[in-house]
């Protein structure tokens, strides 16, 4: 897929823009592509991250979380997924393995695909976080704020800005009921 003014980043950089209707529609494309690839290994495909969200700042990558019985069911797929465009990059954190998908030659990704265990920790953290940010205005204002003065702080060390950002996304999900 094309890397545009509302879709890519290179890697380890940090820049937040404005929602954008484009990533709605890049993560249903993807995820067509992700359920026609995979099939019934894949028990559910979600669109999740920041893009997901209306109204807030996000990184232009579009997050995708694969709920699978067994992370490793999908490694049969990887030459298939290939000829998509999404190459596997291994496990980014353990339990999870991790497809992107972008402009590789620029090492700019507009895609992150999450493959978890499905209803497994790492599937309803995704979940809920997302779905707490949709169903709270406020909450949504409050993290947005707290990614702006993030980027602004690390825009040329990623790591650094996802690891500010946890204490935030650990409150929210040690309030669930």
């Amino acid at each position: 897929m094309p890397v545009d003014n509302y879709l890519g980043l290179k890697r380890n950089t940090v820049r937040l823009l404005p929602y954008h209707d484009s990533w709605k529609r890049e993560a249903e494309e993807c995820i067509a592509i992700l359920h026609e690839v995979l099939g019934s290994v894949a028990e559910d495909i979600q669109h999740a991250g920041s893009t997901a969200v209306l109204g807030i700042h996000a990184k232009p990558v579009i997050d995708i979380i694969v709920g699978v019985r067994s992370a490793g069911d999908v490694l049969p797929f990887c030459f298939s997924l290939e000829q998509h465009g999404i190459f596997f990059r291994g496990e980014d954190v353990p339990g999870q393995l991790l497809f992107v998908m972008g402009d590789m030659k620029n090492d700019t990704r507009t895609h992150h695909i999450h493959v978890v265990r499905w209803k497994g920790t790492a599937w309803n953290n995704y979940l809920y976080f997302r779905d707490t940010l949709l169903s709270s205005p406020e909450t949504a204002a409050e993290y947005d704020a707290l990614k702006l003065d993030l980027a602004e702080r690390f825009s040329n060390d990623r790591q650094a800005y996802t690891k500010a950002k946890e204490s935030f996304i650990t409150g929210i999900l040690n309030n669930r009921k």
